[in-house]
């Protein structure tokens, strides 16, 4: 009777205690056929993993440390569930983080994260918000489809002061070199009525160069000995509708090659000295029911190629649309398109040749499209 009166009490005692953390499991499966029009002259039917997101698992969990503040920390990697292959090759490739969240004086994180393109920007593009990676401007080049992920990073968000948020990022190269592949980046954010505003900056020494640094050779969209990149945008909500606009700039100094267009060189192997991208973007929504969703999305980009040839400038045009049904909160079945046509100099790269994100590979010609249909159960 004792022991029962004893192991009561501890109970009583214990419960209120483990209410105040929680661990949860979570994760998106998400798959799908690909139609590409053009893959070095062929047509390419592929069943592919991801879409609107990429398919994830993760762990996620918080603890209350009273006083307003909390403890939390969040895992998650990205895999392919076609193959069940990790698609980084890392335990915990897509986000790693421990912080500290402050009702009065903001969060900070540390670990392997996202860059302030991704926190204030990114939302206000069509991909990084309703359309997924295959609407993501020509080669993702600004980020805002989060193909960037910076390791040794310290993060600081504020707390939001009548709408208005702001914070920024700063990872450790964990070289010798103290600048050698470092990335810094910082932001802001106002959300009124709806009205919402974003801008950021983002600063890279030598991405894409090494295993150890901010931006390995695995995570870096691109291998430069440096990359800057700026964004600016709006959305406009009013009732089941929602526009936007959104600018942002990509330069990059001595480019070596990109993770989705390979070798930045020209047709006699002479190397880069710049490339410089700027994308401007309108896109648009609407939620028919509550179960069905439409988005279609225009982006031109404008194009520099710089080298000891001289400049040239291809220009990009990028259309697509989303049409999104769901058949309960957690599980949707959506239908996607994308068009890629490049225009202007023809600049002797294999930046000529069209690409949509997320294709079988680049077109042999200067237009490409894309469509799929797919299926995604969030968890």
């Amino acid at each position: 009777m004792k022991r029962l009166i004893t192991f009561s009490l501890f109970c009583s005692l214990s419960v209120p205690a483990m209410a105040q953390s929680s661990v949860t499991l979570f994760g998106v499966i998400s798959d799908g056929v690909n139609f590409t029009s053009n893959d070095a002259g062929k047509h390419a039917y592929q069943m592919t993993s991801g879409g609107i997101q990429g398919t994830r698992i993760g762990l996620k969990g918080t603890e209350d440390l009273g006083g307003g503040l909390t403890a939390n920390f969040f895992l998650a990697d990205v895999f392919d569930n076609n193959s069940g292959k990790l698609a980084q090759g890392l335990i915990w490739g897509r986000l790693a983080y421990v912080g500290l969240d402050s009702k009065n004086f903001g969060s900070v994180r540390l670990g392997r994260q996202y860059d302030s393109v991704v926190d204030y920007v990114a939302p206000l593009t069509a991909n990084g918000s309703w359309g997924g990676f295959l609407l993501a401007h020509p080669y993702d080049n600004d980020n805002t489809d989060t193909s960037n992920r910076a390791n040794n990073t310290i993060r600081y968000q504020s707390p939001d002061i009548a709408g208005v948020r702001f914070g920024g990022t700063y990872s450790f190269s964990n070289a010798t070199e103290f600048a050698n592949n470092r990335e810094t980046s910082v932001g802001g954010s106002y959300h009124h009525n709806g009205l919402s505003l974003g801008v950021a900056y983002l600063d890279a020494d030598n991405p894409g160069n090494g295993s150890t640094g901010a931006l390995t050779n695995t995570d870096s969209i691109f291998v430069a000995k440096h990359m800057d990149i700026f964004g600016a945008g709006m959305n406009y909500a009013f009732g089941r509708a929602l526009i936007g606009l959104v600018y942002t700039r990509t330069q990059l100094k001595d480019p070596v090659s990109s993770i989705y267009a390979g070798p930045l060189t020209l047709a006699s192997r002479a190397p880069l000295d710049s490339l410089n991208f700027e994308n401007f973007e309108i896109s648009g929504s609407y939620q028919v029911t509550p179960a069905l969703y439409v988005g279609a999305q225009y982006v031109f980009t404008q194009s520099s190629v710089a080298s000891a040839e001289g400049k040239k400038s291809p220009d990009y045009h990028t259309a697509g649309f989303s049409i999104d049904y769901f058949l309960s909160k957690q599980t949707d079945v959506c239908l996607q398109g994308a068009y890629v046509k490049v225009d202007g100099d023809v600049s002797g790269t294999i930046l000529d040749r069209a690409y949509v994100p997320e294709s079988a590979g680049a077109s042999s010609k200067t237009y490409q499209y894309v469509t799929r249909i797919g299926f995604r159960h969030q968890f």
